[in-house]
């Protein structure tokens, strides 16, 4: 544990990507096969189940700790994080042991299965044996909340200087349905074949936005469709199964079930890139319809008539088990389009259509009409691009419409996490309802530190109630809040409900008085619900 603690403390440490691959290939060049391959599992997402509830966790920690519980809340308001709150107040281990990775992912296993006087009296006991650093990665591995500043492409590289693979295929490797109780270091990593593992997915290819579509040069060489407003995913059909796979590398399979017939209708060793959309009327319905099936490992009768989905395909990264993502774009959906020719009108899968333009101009009148179509902007593909892996400048390039917006006041005002402990970071926004202020949503994006520094500073001289860690502020300052969506909600007081709300601006030019009212957020639940 100690080696595994010595490399978060470098990766945790550093902005720098030069530092972290450094970092990581050292460790992976050195740690035992076990370790590693759970090293890249938790450094890439996949987390053991909690063991138990932080609850708990708290009450024992501040028992060990001989503090009260409402010493041990106070630290824990100022710390921001329970796992290092903990690593903190808790006595110096009394017989310090260094055992490995597996060892303590072996024992969260094992206390999965006891009791709760059991598993108090194995956690203390693991507590009493780590140092401080290797104790704060085991409160996290305990609480299912082990998260790490490094993304599965800096994992990669650091896998490709260590084995001398290269960066694509290993990409390709590390996605999929595995888990380190389900494959080896050697089956993952050193096999040969990428496709072993028959569900596996390829890596994403992910777009830029773009600003002006002009700086890409002439129109001919480009291709438009419409940025659909869904769940983009990946179609599968290998050895006599199919599998759909979401960006995000969820196995999303049995949330879709009425994609399962694509694969009556689609060739052995096809893979589909498109949008999971709900979809009737030969329309795609707005994404609040999507998002009520988002979440459930089952869809009730109900749901599955009421927002009914198909896959709006615009790409082809598999025919007849043959990777051609390195053809160009156009042939590839030239392919694309002839395979789903054949498929039946009925069937849940359309192709998505080109938006024909010969002037950037005219694309972006297009580009206004998007909200029409239930979209939220325009994907342009350079027609010769290749499928890469990731987040790559040059060929792929999105271009959303503006997000609606609405002009609101802060009414309270809480403490962020982790380095933002100290700040008031999250809050809490409200319209005007005749003469009282109605709260709509919260959001704690958009600004920054020193804004954050600022406003901070202004809620500890303006704090009419505390409620907890929230703080009831005088209502004076307003916000732009931009927003991708808005839809009814009955849970809530004001009756909305916004999508990925966020902080646009501070209105240093407005008086709380002239804020938004309720009914101009209903006049866009009208307009865009």
């Amino acid at each position: 544990m100690k080696q595994f603690a010595s490399l978060y403390a470098r990766v945790d440490e550093s902005t720098k990507t030069t530092v972290k691959v450094a970092a990581l290939a050292d460790y992976l060049g050195t740690a035992s096969d076990t370790d590693r391959l759970w090293t890249i599992a938790l450094f890439t997402g996949r987390r053991p189940k909690r063991v138990i509830s932080t609850t708990k966790l708290r009450l024992w920690a501040a028992e060990v700790a001989c503090l009260s519980d409402w010493l041990f809340d106070e630290s824990y308001h100022i710390v921001g994080d329970l796992a290092e709150t903990i690593s903190l107040v808790l006595p110096e281990p009394s017989d310090p042991q260094d055992h490995s990775l597996i060892h303590w992912i072996e024992t969260l296993a094992h206390l999965s299965t006891l009791d709760d006087d059991a598993r108090k009296a194995g956690i203390l006991a693991a507590w009493d044996t780590l140092a401080p650093d290797q104790r704060f990665l085991f409160t996290k591995l305990l609480t299912g909340g082990f998260r790490v500043g490094v993304s599965a492409k800096l994992m990669t590289r650091a896998l490709a200087q260590v084995t001398g693979q290269d960066v694509a295929a290993l990409t390709h490797k590390l996605m999929g349905n595995w888990t380190p109780q389900t494959t080896t270091w050697e089956a993952l990593i050193e096999a040969d074949d990428p496709m072993a593992d028959l569900s596996r997915p390829y890596p994403f290819y992910l777009a830029h936005s773009v600003d002006d579509p002009a700086d890409l040069g002439d129109p001919p060489g480009w291709h438009a469709e419409r940025k659909w407003d869904g769940i983009r995913g990946q179609f599968i059909t290998r050895g006599g199964e199919h599998h759909i796979w979401s960006r995000g590398e969820d196995l999303m399979t049995d949330r879709f079930p009425e994609l399962a017939q694509l694969a009556d209708y689609l060739p052995e060793g096809t893979v589909i890139d498109g949008e999971i959309l709900a979809f009737a009327n030969d329309m795609p319905l707005s994404f609040n319809a999507l998002q009520k099936r988002i979440g459930r490992k089952t869809v009730p009768k109900n749901l599955l008539a009421e927002a009914p989905v198909i896959l709006m395909a615009y790409d082809l990264l598999e025919q007849d088990g043959t990777d051609i993502r390195d053809t160009p774009f156009e042939d590839r959906r030239t392919a694309l389009k002839t395979l789903l020719a054949d498929v039946p009108p009925e069937a849940p899968i359309r192709l998505s259509q080109e938006v024909p333009f010969d002037t950037w101009d005219k694309l972006a009148a297009e580009r206004e009409t998007s909200r029409d179509h239930n979209a939220e902007g325009l994907m342009i593909k350079r027609r010769a691009s290749p499928y890469l892996a990731g987040r790559k400048r040059g060929d792929w390039w999105k271009w959303k419409i503006d997000p609606l917006s609405i002009d609101a006041v802060m009414i309270y005002a809480q403490s962020g996490s982790g380095r933002r402990a100290n700040l008031f970071t999250d809050y809490t926004f409200a319209v005007w309802n005749g003469n009282e202020l109605t709260p709509f949503t919260k959001a704690y994006s958009g600004l920054t530190d020193a804004e954050f520094r600022q406003i901070t500073a202004w809620v500890r001289k303006n704090t009419q109630n505390k409620f907890g860690p929230v703080r009831q502020v005088t209502p004076h300052h307003v916000f732009e809040i931009a927003f991708e969506g808005i839809q009814a909600s009955p849970r809530h007081k004001s009756g909305v409900a916004l999508r990925f709300p966020r902080m646009l601006r501070w209105r240093h030019d407005k008086p709380a008085s002239e804020a938004n009212t309720l009914d101009d957020l209903k006049e866009m639940l009208a307009n865009y619900g």
